[in-house]
């Protein structure tokens, strides 16, 4: 009998393994995703530059969190002063966890999910700055985003004892705050200091078009982003052998709420996106991304005929939210800064309009007060390192392209290389009036 009870529970530690192991694999998709997505976006002058920050972005997490940003989490739950408990020691890159040990199955595939959490986060930066930033500058701003930023919030609200939760009660199941909401502001920091491409704007101030040159390839981005986010879903759940699945908070839950929740809202996204946007192509689609992310925080708790119109809320605000920052100069050919940051924050609040009142395991009961707070926290916590590190990258004058490189193409200077050698028709420098998403009307301003 205890030979049988060991064989049952060495199956279903070898499960967990294999679940978490799939989920690391599908979330590659994403990347896959935002380098398709990115690569549409461009003008052609910039094609290869925008995939290379793509592939450079996992190149330098994956090793950056192993070294620092795994102890970060287990480390600081308690806010800015580290624990020195067997969890934190253990996610030290010298500890007998982190690496082959047939007694621990469980630290790499927990380490390998969250760094592409970390990836995915610092990948949520990469669109935004395109046509104009320094390689060397985004990767600093990457590594910083996705290896210490992130993590120190996920360490305090995505944490089964992190503060915000046994102190605020914070809730952020699938992690529209810790994720999206610092990732986006922390772009949004960053955008400031970049500022515009070059021809974004006329002697006015008012924006003009700067057109991608594939928009096949938008959609197709996305639709990968949107494959690879149920591998992030799955990486947000805890596999319980010989129980039931939990959140990262220890409360009860299934995949199939996550399922129909994940689903629903994204649904809602698209027709709640398509419908204030007068149905533009870039925001349309983007709205399914909007509608996961404005579910993700209470994924576990809402009834779906619910999650449906927390998601078309989030898909709706989503161009207005767009078009107000296009009009006072943020430059942001994808949307990030709306999809994630203030999406996000739409997320973590719905939590609190719509589920205050349900119990935690370790703190107080979820309330709209600490969701706001919550919420305030990760805004400050992805804009003031954003903005910082960026301003000095801009003092040093390592933040940004010269102008007559900007003009030319990143492709030919810091790669250099072309992407299509046989030749594409350039992104059209002038044409008829449009007034739909920045990344689609034809431009009327020179590259």
């Amino acid at each position: 009998m205890e030979e049988l009870k060991e064989a049952f529970e060495l199956h279903g530690t070898m499960n967990v393994e294999v679940f978490y192991w799939w989920c690391i694999a599908i979330m590659f998709a994403i990347h896959a995703g935002f380098l398709v997505l990115e690569v549409g976006i461009s003008r052609v002058k910039n094609v290869l530059a925008s995939a290379m920050k793509n592939l450079l972005t996992l190149a330098v997490i994956i090793p950056s969190f192993f070294f620092v940003g795994w102890w970060i989490y287990n480390a600081f739950p308690d806010g800015f002063v580290p624990r020195t408990d067997s969890l934190a020691l253990g996610a030290l890159p010298w500890s007998a966890n982190m690496g082959p040990n047939m007694a621990d199955h469980a630290s790499g595939v927990f380490w390998g999910a969250f760094a592409l959490f970390a990836a995915t986060t610092a990948s949520i930066l990469s669109g935004s700055i395109i046509e104009r930033v320094r390689m060397s500058a985004f990767l600093i701003l990457a590594t910083v985003l996705g290896s210490a930023v992130w993590i120190l919030g996920a360490a305090w609200g995505w944490h089964g004892s992190g503060w915000m939760l046994t102190r605020l009660g914070y809730h952020d199941t699938a992690a529209s705050g810790v994720v999206h909401t610092i990732a986006g502001f922390f772009a949004l920091g960053v955008l400031i200091n970049l500022g515009p491409r070059i021809g974004k704007y006329d002697g006015s101030g008012k924006p003009l078009p700067i057109p991608g040159h594939n928009m096949p390839n938008v959609f197709l981005g996305l639709m990968l982003i949107f494959f690879g986010f149920f591998g992030f879903l799955g990486g947000c759940a805890i596999f319980m052998v010989g129980s039931d699945w939990i959140t990262i908070y220890g409360t009860p839950m299934t995949l199939s709420a996550f399922a129909f929740n994940a689903l629903m809202g994204f649904a809602g996204g698209i027709i709640g996106a398509y419908l204030t946007s007068k149905s533009d192509p870039l925001w349309t689609i983007s709205g399914g991304l909007a509608g996961f992310i404005s579910v993700g925080a209470g994924l576990d708790l809402y009834y779906p005929g619910l999650a449906f119109i927390i998601g078309a809320i989030g898909g709706m605000i989503g161009p207005m939210i767009g078009s107000w920052l296009e009009q006072n100069k943020i430059d942001d050919p994808v949307g990030a800064v709306t999809v994630h940051g203030f999406v996000g924050v739409w997320g973590v609040l719905a939590v609190g309009l719509f589920a205050s009142g349900y119990p935690n395991v370790a703190g107080p009961q979820i309330s709209m007060l600490g969701q706001l707070v919550g919420a305030a926290v990760m805004i400050a916590l992805g804009f003031v390192p954003g903005y910082g590190v960026s301003w000095i990258l801009k003092q040093m004058n390592a933040l940004r392209i010269p102008p007559e490189i900007e003009r030319l193409g990143l492709d030919i200077v810091e790669i250099p290389g072309s992407a299509y050698p046989e030749g594409i028709p350039p992104t059209p420098e002038s044409g008829p009036s449009y007034q739909g998403s920045p990344a689609l009307r034809p431009e009327t301003a020179g590259n």
